[in-house]
């Protein structure tokens, strides 16, 4: 029998990224205010968001017992500081502007928490992101698209923003928000082993 996983979080990108490695799990969004912690350094604040968001989902009457769930949390790092989700269009204009032809790391907190046990394993994925010199045409048509609105960097490598990064040091799952060799780990951490939560 299966170990039922809970992803925390209403990425379509970690959903897919899950499913494609043989685990469907049951979604149950946080609705953590990513805005109440504030100016901690990158690692910390990606680790803490996925730590409030795990804990949020981990007392939900949806998860289904002996469940292990995941929260998950995406910042960008550029000059030492972390940047999330722009929302506004002006915002990610502006973000790519100043990343074009630049390296940014993309940290990744994941926090699993065992319902069974209570025991918790949690652990950030950072991964080196280089961003072509895009021209002042492509960064306004990439905007106008609306997908760097709602996504940590203003970016995805699994869209429209894939032509823009010229490559990635690191694990790529890890860059669409959800490193699946880091998931196994705190996976096998809790006592579990990955292959039973193939479904």
């Amino acid at each position: 029998m299966s170990t039922p996983l809970v992803l925390g979080s209403a990425s379509p990108a970690r959903l897919s990224t899950l499913r494609t490695a043989g685990i469907e799990p049951v979604v149950i969004v946080s609705g953590v205010d990513e805005s109440r912690l504030g100016a901690l350094p990158p690692v910390e604040l990606a680790l803490q968001l996925a730590e409030l968001k795990c804990a949020a989902v981990a007392t939900h009457d949806d998860v289904p017992p002996d469940a292990l769930v995941l929260g998950c949390d995406s910042v960008l790092e550029l000059d030492g500081e972390a940047l999330g989700k722009p929302h506004e269009p002006d915002e990610a204009r502006a973000r790519w502007r100043a990343m074009r032809g630049r390296s940014g790391v993309l940290h990744s907190g994941h926090c699993l928490r065992d319902t069974a046990t209570g025991k918790v394993a949690a652990a950030t994925g950072s991964t080196v992101v280089h961003f072509a010199d895009v021209s002042d045409a492509e960064v306004d048509a990439y905007v106008a698209t609306g997908e760097p609105l709602h996504v940590a960097g203003a970016f995805t490598i699994d869209g429209f923003g894939g032509a823009f990064v010229t490559g990635i040091e690191g694990d790529h799952h890890n860059v669409i928000g959800l490193s699946l060799p880091l998931l196994r780990e705190l996976v096998i951490e809790l006592g579990h082993a990955w292959p039973d939560l193939w479904t």
